[in-house]
């Protein structure tokens, strides 16, 4: 048998978080960095690394305000996640050249949203093939870099 090692996880497993706390907020309260996976700020939005990536460069726009619902949004913070989508999708191209994104949500938890409490929009990157037979059968993710390594890249693109 073959085993597949993601000693990254266990910070993020063990960990125990203040009852109510939301991991994109307190994510927030940190300096921008590759700990806190937070690439770009903007007024209303943000631009953050998936922890837990499907594939290299799998990022996250969220409002900087802890909303679960984009009609509790102003139209203003709304429009800035679009637009920090599209420059997500820009970098992207230059930094991993993909073949194709998957841009979606899973509004609220029936949807699928792990952390339904606050908003988040998903960029993923694809290319022809991705889906491997480990991510298929082994309910795994082989990633060629680290959540470190990504997140120099994207930030010194993103500049």
């Amino acid at each position: 048998m073959q085993r597949l090692f993601s000693p990254w996880r266990k910070p993020y497993i063990e960990r125990k978080p203040d009852a109510g706390a939301c991991v994109f907020c307190e994510a927030l309260a940190q300096a921008d960095s590759a700990a806190n996976l937070i690439l770009q700020r903007g007024q209303g939005a943000f631009v953050m690394l998936n922890r837990y990536p499907y594939t290299s460069g799998h990022l996250m726009v969220l409002p900087l305000a802890h909303m679960a619902r984009l009609d509790a949004l102003t139209p203003t913070v709304r429009a800035e996640m679009m637009e920090l989508q599209t420059q997500a999708v820009a970098v992207l191209e230059t930094v991993y050249a993909p073949q194709g994104f998957n841009l979606g949500a899973n509004l609220g938890a029936a949807a699928g949203a792990g952390i339904a409490e606050h908003l988040h929009l998903h960029i993923v990157p694809r290319w022809a093939g991705d889906t491997n037979f480990t991510a298929t059968v082994g309910q795994t993710r082989v990633l060629p870099e680290t959540l470190e390594e990504t997140w120099e890249r994207l930030r010194a693109a993103w500049k």
